[in-house]
């Protein structure tokens, strides 16, 4: 069933308002599902009066909403306006009405009379600018299907909407998290806890048994059967822009611990690293990128992202750049600003979040943001950027590209050892060419028979610019052609390229 919404206003004053909103409510993925929207001006010309059909269209909706602001409105005999007269029939039929008032505009004597009958009678909400008033709309709207158990609008991880049972969850997760949540942040539960108490500490259970959603998210032993946009999608590009080649490429499933653990070895097993000297213990490893700043984006992502999205978390690795999405903004309240100094924690999955704190995974008290500015700052990288948009933020931690433009993504470093000299040699000689010259470099490597048309077709590039990065390949790593045009192949030589 879908409720018929009837929007009252002045036209000539809102017209762009009522326009916009209309479509807005329509095209929503959830208000379009459950409400059609009534507009005068869209109404065919006919032989009824205009005020026949107005009060029919009131008579027939199931939920007024009025527009109110400066002007009242063209009268009848008895100096009633259309849009007043619209408020009383929908009063006196009983339907919702949901008002909205201008701010700072100066009404005429007889607006401010019909605003404060307005005020007198319903609640109604201010707003500025369309943006407010869109706003306020939809939480309205919501409220409404929210009255009427249509949807529920308690954050994803606390609703039991996904219809988990004890049954689709993991004990041997629970009594992993239990260990390491006592180890960790001192959890109050025994090793040995039944997993129906571990869930009701964690406020994952109600007293009716229904389990909370993000419960699958934490312990489910198969989390996408119930999230299936749960996964976190990794790539690594050779090139500055999402384009091929791809040099690998992963979709990573499981719960959020094991998304958030196979995300940051994806990254660290693409950048760069140095192993110091074997003393008694096992040798540290560095990296090019923080490690903790690198985990930190990526735990972010997945505990803040919007799990109503149908998109996913995107982890993706370029020559210059590590770039972290997850779908929906930042919560209401916090800008980027805030996150670049000590800041509240406000989770949009409070649920989730707190978990993942006594995991050790996160921290609650807002200073995760600044564990990566800091991190970067200590290993001499510029500070992290992030983006704030209505669908997605991204952090992007920046990497020393090997001479950008020109330059190509960092290879894993390797600890040198007699046997590996002279292929570290030559993957060093790589490193200091272009991103194109290595994509040329691989694909005369995989397929040595092939020629410019075709590498230029497996590369996407032109042939003009294959032949510019043979050229290269020529003097640096003595490439050349043996044998005939058709039957010939292409070999590397006198600087140890393969042959």
């Amino acid at each position: 069933m879908a409720y018929r919404i009837f929007i009252s206003s002045v036209q000539r004053e809102f017209a762009k308002e009522r326009k916009a909103l209309a479509s807005y409510i329509r095209n929503d993925a959830i208000l379009g599902k459950f409400f059609e929207v009534f507009l005068f001006e869209e109404v065919p010309a006919q032989e009824r009066s205009a005020t026949t059909v107005y009060l029919s269209e009131v008579d027939d909706c199931d939920i007024y909403l009025g527009i109110h602001g400066e002007a009242y409105g063209n009268v009848d005999k008895k100096g009633i306006s259309a849009t007043e007269r619209e408020y009383d029939r929908a009063g006196k039929k009983g339907k919702p009405r949901i008002c909205f008032v201008k701010r700072g505009v100066n009404p005429y004597v007889r607006q401010q009379a019909f605003i404060a009958k307005v005020n007198a009678e319903v609640t109604r909400r201010g707003f500025s600018t369309y943006d407010e008033l869109r706003t306020a709309v939809y939480a309205a709207l919501a409220v409404f299907l929210e009255s009427k158990n249509l949807i529920n609008t308690l954050p994803f991880d606390a609703a039991k909407t996904a219809g988990v049972q004890l049954k689709h969850l993991s004990t041997s997760k629970i009594r992993e998290f239990v260990r390491d949540a006592r180890e960790k942040r001192g959890f109050k539960m025994p090793l040995g806890a039944k997993p129906i108490d571990v869930l009701t500490a964690l406020e994952l259970v109600d007293d009716e048994g229904r389990i909370a959603n993000s419960a699958a998210l934490l312990f489910g032993k198969r989390p996408q059967h119930f999230c299936i946009s749960s996964v976190v999608k990794c790539a690594w590009f050779l090139t500055y822009k999402v384009a091929k080649p791809i040099a690998d490429y992963k979709v990573f499933e499981g719960d959020v611990f094991e998304l958030a653990d196979q995300a940051r070895d994806f990254v660290l097993s693409h950048i760069s690293r140095q192993i110091g000297e074997h003393f008694q213990s096992a040798a540290e490893t560095t990296y090019e990128l923080p490690e903790r700043a690198i985990f930190e984006a990526i735990v972010n992502a997945i505990c803040h992202r919007d799990y109503t999205s149908n998109a996913s978390v995107q982890v993706m690795l370029f020559p210059d750049r590590l770039e972290v999405t997850n779908p929906g903004p930042l919560p209401k309240g916090m800008t980027v600003a805030k996150l670049k100094r000590r800041h509240k924690s406000m989770p949009v999955n409070p649920l989730l979040a707190q978990a993942m704190y006594l995991r050790g995974y996160i921290e609650r008290v807002g200073s995760g943001t600044g564990d990566i500015i800091e991190s970067c700052r200590e290993k001499g990288l510029p500070p992290p950027i992030w983006e704030n948009e209505d669908d997605g933020f991204t952090v992007t931690l920046r990497r020393v590209d090997n001479g950008s433009p020109k330059g190509c993504p960092l290879q894993p470093a390797r600890k040198t050892t007699p046997e590996t000299t002279i292929e570290t040699t030559i993957e060093t000689t790589i490193e200091n060419l272009g991103v194109g010259t290595r994509a040329v470099y691989d694909a005369l490597v995989s397929s040595p028979t092939s020629n410019l048309g075709q590498i230029a077709e497996k590369t996407g590039m032109t042939k003009d610019g294959v032949f510019y990065h043979v050229k290269v390949l020529r003097k640096e790593l003595g490439l050349r052609h043996e044998g005939s045009t058709k039957k010939g192949r292409w070999v590397f030589g006198r600087k140890g390229g393969r042959r």
